[in-house]
C-alpha cells in the first residue's frame, strides 16, 4: 500500500496501485479542487499529461 500527497495540497490517498490511488484521491480533488475539475479550457492532452506525471510519482513512492 502507498501513500502519496494530491499534487495540489497536503492530502493523502491510499492504493495498492496508481488506479487505486487515484480512485481514492477523486473525491478529495471533487471537493478541494472541484475548480481544476470544472476548467473548461482543460484538454484530454492536459489529463494524460497529469496521469503520467502522477503516475511517475506513484512509481517512485
Amino acid at each position: 500500500m502507498k501513500t502519496l500527497k494530491c499534487d495540489l495540497c497536503d492530502h493523502e490517498a491510499q492504493g495498492e496501485t496508481f488506479e487505486e490511488w487515484m480512485n481514492a484521491l477523486k473525491p478529495h480533488y471533487g471537493e478541494a479542487h472541484a475548480d481544476v475539475m470544472t476548467n473548461s479550457s482543460k484538454t484530454p492532452e492536459d489529463m494524460m499529461h497529469w496521469m503520467a506525471e502522477n503516475k511517475a510519482r506513484f512509481e517512485a513512492a
